[in-house]
C-alpha cells in the first residue's frame, strides 16, 4: 500500500459542501472579470503588445520615481518603470511601447539620461528586447488558440477514456468546427472567436450528454478565469512564460480530475453505493491522500521557485500557485459536482451511460 496522510475510513461529505464551493469560486471569478473589465483586457507585456524592455541593475538602492524623473525626457512612450527581482538586487525594468526606433537609439538615450540625472550611481543595461506590433499582435492570437485547442482535444479525450464514445467527440468537434466556421465568415475577433468556441464545446458536451468531458471543461475554464483574474488583480503583465503557466496549469489540473473521475467510474462499476453522490463522495475519500501528496509536493517546489528563482521566472512560479492550488480545489468542488448534476440523479441505482457503452 502506497504512503497515506489521510486514512482510508474518512468520510468527508465534499458533496455537502458544494453550494459553499461554488459560492466562493463565484465570487473569484466575478473579482477576476470585474477586473478584467474594468481594465479593458489583461496587460500585455511586450511578447503581445509589442515595445521594448530594458532591465538595467545598479550598484545601490534607486527608488522608482527617481528613475522615472530622470528618464521623463527620453522621447519614449508609454514609458513604465518598475522593480525587478529581489530588493538586494538593485535591478529594474524599463518598458516602452516605442518599437519604431532601432535598440540602439533606445540604449544611447537611456544611458545619456541616467548619466546626466544619477551622477555618482554606477549602473549596467543587462538585457534590451524588442517586439514589433505585428509580431505581438501574431503572438498573442496564437497563444489564444494553443489554449484553446489545449481544452478541445481534453474534451475529445476524455469522452472517449471515460464514456467510450469516440464518435460523439467527433460530431463534437465537427459541431464546433462548423461553428467556428460561421464566425469566421462574420470577420468575429480572435478574442471572442476563442470565447465562443468555448461556449460552444461546452454546450456541445451537455447537448450530446458528455458528462465527463463537461464537469473537466468547466473546471478547467474554471481554473484559468480564476488564474487570469488574480493576475488581473495583482496588475501583473501577461507574455509568453505566462500562456506556458497556463498551459501547464491545464495538464496538472486535468491529471487531478482524472484520478478522480476514474475512481468514479471503477465505484460504479463496483456498486459500492446505490446513491451517485454517496459513490462520488467515497471517490473523492479515497483518492485524497494522492491528490494532497502530489498537489503538495508539486507546491513545495514551486514556492522554492517562486522565492528563490529570481525576478525571471517570479510572474511563472506565481501563476503556477495560484493554477495549481486552484486546479486541486476545482477537481473536488466543481468537476465532480458538475458531474453529479448532469449524471445520474441521486436515486438511481442503474449504472451511468459509460457501462452500457
Amino acid at each position: 500500500m502506497g504512503l497515506q496522510i489521510i486514512k482510508p475510513n474518512t468520510k468527508i461529505d465534499f458533496i455537502g459542501f458544494k453550494r459553499k464551493a461554488f459560492i466562493i469560486s463565484a465570487v473569484l471569478i466575478l473579482l477576476g472579470l470585474g477586473s478584467l473589465f474594468m481594465k479593458g483586457g489583461p496587460e500585455y507585456g511586450i511578447d503581445f503588445a509589442g515595445g521594448m524592455v530594458v532591465q538595467v541593475k545598479f550598484d545601490k538602492e534607486v527608488s522608482v520615481d527617481e528613475l522615472k524623473d530622470a528618464l521623463k525626457d527620453v522621447g519614449l512612450p508609454g514609458l513604465i518603470v518598475q522593480s525587478f527581482g529581489q530588493i538586494d538586487d538593485h535591478e529594474v525594468l524599463i518598458r516602452t511601447s516605442e518599437s519604431g526606433i532601432s535598440s540602439g537609439v533606445v540604449r544611447d538615450r537611456i544611458n545619456s539620461s541616467l548619466e546626466t540625472k544619477l551622477s555618482g550611481t554606477e549602473f549596467e543595461i543587462q538585457r534590451l528586447e524588442m517586439v514589433g506590433p505585428k509580431v505581438g499582435a501574431d503572438l498573442r492570437t496564437k497563444a489564444i488558440e494553443a489554449l484553446y485547442f489545449a481544452v478541445l482535444l481534453i474534451a475529445i479525450y476524455i469522452s472517449g477514456r471515460f464514456e467510450q464514445r469516440w464518435f460523439a467527440a467527433g460530431i463534437m468537434a465537427g459541431g464546433l468546427a462548423g461553428g467556428i466556421f460561421v464566425l469566421q465568415l462574420f470577420g468575429v475577433p480572435t478574442a471572442f472567436l476563442i470565447f465562443a468556441a468555448l461556449v460552444i464545446t461546452v454546450g456541445l458536451c451537455w447537448y450530446l450528454k458528455l458528462n465527463y468531458a463537461l464537469g473537466a471543461i468547466v473546471a478547467l475554464i474554471h481554473d484559468l478565469t480564476i488564474t487570469v483574474g488574480i493576475f488581473s488583480l495583482l496588475n501583473k503583465e501577461f507574455d509568453l512564460t505566462i500562456i506556458a503557466a497556463l498551459l501547464t496549469i491545464i495538464g496538472y489540473s486535468l491529471n487531478d480530475t482524472i484520478i478522480v473521475f476514474d475512481r468514479i467510474r471503477e465505484n460504479i462499476r463496483g456498486k459500492v453505493s446505490k446513491s451517485f453522490a454517496d459513490t462520488i463522495n467515497i471517490s473523492i475519500n479515497q483518492t485524497l491522500s494522492r491528490t494532497l501528496l502530489t498537489s503538495g509536493t508539486t507546491l513545495l517546489v514551486v514556492l522554492a521557485l517562486f522565492l528563490l528563482g529570481g525576478g525571471v521566472i517570479h510572474d511563472f512560479a506565481l501563476a503556477l500557485l495560484i493554477g495549481i492550488g486552484v486546479g486541486t480545489y476545482s477537481s473536488v468542488f466543481v468537476a465532480s459536482p458538475v458531474l453529479l448534476g448532469f449524471g445520474p440523479s441521486s436515486d438511481e441505482t442503474h449504472t451511468p451511460e459509460v457501462e452500457s457503452a
